[in-house]
């Protein structure tokens, strides 16, 4: 086990979120995802934690919202939303960070909550420009990769949306968010070792199954959390296709712990079912988890 690393990346621009205060960029050391993205750490993960518990030590909690939205939870308690869309569920958590993306409405919202402190949109303001973000929240780095998307008519929007990398507890965590093509070379580089890999499934509305394949093949995560899949049939059919070269196991709900302790042998696929936040009651608030 190792403790979480710093992690910030000098030279990029500045933060430009949606509502509420700036983030303000690092001084500390590069990423640890790219810096080490040829030293893998494994990784040990459990299941069917509450999302409201607190993290164990050394951990990552993951919970599958709906369509492309995960709640990352850190050992220090902060929460990170992917492709937000205003509702999380019946929940008075707030989170602490959201990312978006705009490719569809179904991942992102024009009205986020202003009392979230930090609103990482994947598309600049002008048409095309892109935008860079490289944010240290807590024990939590967040910074983005963007991506082109590709519109009706053979149209496309370069650097349009983003995919997002989330690094605590040692640990990257890649959204590739609604992503449309293979990324080049110097995306690939950019985004550095993946160890938890979210991965649209849908196999036509972002890229078909064998083009998402060879994205998982070149990144080589660990594990990989399917999304996006808007019916069981276009889940299973993935499942189908992949089962005979990676591992897939049933996690049986939406929750997923991970830290870092040994890697699979081979590479698994974890298939969460999505799950709206709700908050317990006092009398049903979990223990603190011993170390």
């Amino acid at each position: 086990m190792i403790r979480t690393l710093a992690a910030a990346c000098l030279g990029l621009a500045a933060l430009a979120p949606l509502a509420g205060p700036a983030a303000t960029q690092s001084d500390a050391q590069p990423s640890h995802c790219i810096a080490i993205a040829d030293a893998a750490p494994g990784i040990e993960y459990l299941h069917k934690a509450s999302w409201q518990a607190p993290v164990p030590r050394y951990s990552v909690r993951l919970h599958y919202i709906t369509h492309a939205s995960f709640l990352i939870r850190t050992e220090e308690g902060l929460n990170a939303v992917t492709d937000f869309t205003g509702y999380i569920g019946n929940t008075t958590m707030i989170p602490d960070v959201v990312t978006m993306n705009h490719a569809h409405s179904s991942h992102w919202t024009a009205h986020p909550d202003p009392a979230i402190p930090h609103v990482l949109q994947g598309w600049g303001e002008d048409f095309g420009t892109g935008i860079d973000h490289h944010v240290r929240i807590g024990d939590m780095t967040v910074r983005n990769v963007s991506t082109d998307i590709r519109s009706g008519f053979g149209n496309r929007e370069e650097s349009g949306n983003s995919i997002f990398v989330f690094e605590t507890a040692g640990l990257c965590i890649v959204h590739l968010g609604h992503l449309h093509h293979e990324p080049n070379e110097q995306q690939y580089a950019a985004l550095g070792r993946a160890d938890v890999l979210m991965v649209p499934v849908d196999g036509g509305y972002t890229m078909p199954r064998g083009n998402m394949i060879e994205v998982v093949e070149r990144l080589k995560a660990p594990i990989v959390i399917p999304m996006h899949w808007f019916s069981t049939y276009a889940l299973e059919d993935f499942l189908d296709g992949v089962s005979e070269i990676w591992a897939v196991e049933r996690v049986g709900g939406p929750t997923l712990e991970v830290s870092l302790a040994d890697l699979p042998d081979r590479r698994t696929v974890m298939v969460l079912e999505p799950g709206w936040l709700t908050d317990a009651a006092a009398d049903e608030a979990p223990a603190t988890p011993s170390d």
